[in-house]
């Protein structure tokens, strides 16, 4: 199957989801890349690299969103990996652990997508997070994936490809679900935002990549030299 059939052959039935409880309704979500998983890179990027440069064009848009994937899948792998934080009920860890699997999903499949196209291995830091602490985990996850859907809409405008532009929409409606679910946890009934994440007109508010990426930038180790907006 070539990169345009598995950008094309992402189908997901949103009515399935209707009547599951929400880890179902997460899990069904995540199917919309699952499969892309088990794909193989066209070629090894290099690991940790000191600079990586992010084009002005579909593939550095591409690049943009592999990097801030694979800094969501290392911090939730970090958190299942370190036994997750103090009290963590049995519903929170496998909530978790599938929002790891959806972003590990995601990071994967960008990978393939890009093949030789694609950036090395982004470094991370977290040494910011106490990840026995309940508070902090939830914390940086809500920055993480208010992040995310913010970079997502952002840069929409800038995708030439149709085919990009769809499996963009398709990953940030995963996205918005997972931020939905830690703001629910954090705070019950808060999952659509109160802190400006949706303006006065009832939409998502958009980040240009170059604030989203100064925001991340405290995360992530490598230099990110952007030549995008």
């Amino acid at each position: 199957m070539t990169n345009n059939e598995i950008l094309t052959d992402l189908p997901q039935n949103e009515k399935a989801a209707r009547g599951f409880s929400r880890r179902n309704f997460l899990g069904l979500a995540g199917g919309l890349v699952a499969a892309t998983a088990l794909l193989d890179s066209c070629s090894k990027s290099d690991e940790n690299p000191a600079v990586t440069t992010l084009t002005n064009n579909d593939t550095g848009i591409l690049n943009y969103a592999y990097a801030l994937e694979q800094l969501e899948a290392a911090f939730y792998t970090r958190v299942i990996d370190t036994g997750f934080y103090t009290g963590a009920t049995d519903n929170e860890k496998a909530l978790l652990t599938d929002i790891r699997d959806h972003e590990v999903a995601h990071r994967e499949f960008f990978k393939a997508a890009l093949g030789t196209k694609a950036i090395g291995t982004v470094g991370v830091n977290f040494d910011a997070i106490d990840f026995t602490s309940r508070d902090s985990v939830l914390g940086a996850a809500k920055t993480f994936e208010d992040l995310g859907v913010s970079a997502y809409n952002g840069v929409g405008v800038y995708i030439s490809n149709p085919d990009y532009l769809l499996l963009a929409g398709k990953i940030v409606s995963v996205e918005a679900r997972h931020a939905a679910y830690i703001r629910d946890l954090i705070s019950n009934g808060t999952f659509a935002g109160g802190d400006a994440q949706i303006d006065k007109n009832g939409m998502e508010v958009s980040k240009k990549p170059s604030v989203v990426l100064a925001a991340a930038s405290s995360f992530i180790t490598t230099k990110i030299n952007s030549q995008l907006p």
